[in-house]
């Protein structure tokens, strides 16, 4: 398996933990530098029929920024417990990964797949901001101009 293959099979936050942890970053943090956070986002449940906090607790980890919706903030208020952190070396991540591939699904392009409509979904999303926000601006210029 080729190293770039390999590397994109790795648990993300494994390798942004091991990123973190390295000699290289070691040394600019020194000089000041801030660790990004891991964004994990949009993770609301989808299947009415899982768990209303299932990403939330699938992927509850120090140094992560989650932009969940209101909806699952609120699900995650009532509940009392969130279970185990994700470990710092990713857990089993990279064996689901090979099984799922041993199933005949081809992860990488399941990845790529899902980045695009992540993305699309973000654009989106903004464009829609940005029209709320203009149509509330032309409502107050409408309104001072009275």
């Amino acid at each position: 398996m080729s190293e770039q293959r390999r590397s994109d099979r790795e648990s993300t936050y494994k390798a942004a933990r091991t990123l973190l942890g390295s000699p290289r970053w070691e040394r600019v943090y020194n000089l000041g530098a801030r660790p990004q956070r891991l964004l994990w986002a949009s993770t609301g449940t989808k299947d009415p029929k899982a768990s209303d906090i299932l990403y939330i607790r699938s992927l509850a980890a120090p140094f992560t920024v989650n932009t969940m919706p209101e909806g699952t903030l609120k699900a995650l208020a009532a509940h009392t417990e969130l279970g185990e952190l994700l470990p710092a070396d990713g857990g089993n991540g990279e064996e689901v990964l090979a099984q799922f591939a041993r199933a005949g699904i081809d992860v990488d392009a399941l990845a790529a797949q899902l980045q695009d409509e992540g993305a699309r979904s973000f654009v989106k999303s903004w464009n829609e901001l940005l029209a709320v926000i203009s149509s509330k601006s032309a409502l107050l210029r409408e309104t001072k101009g009275a």
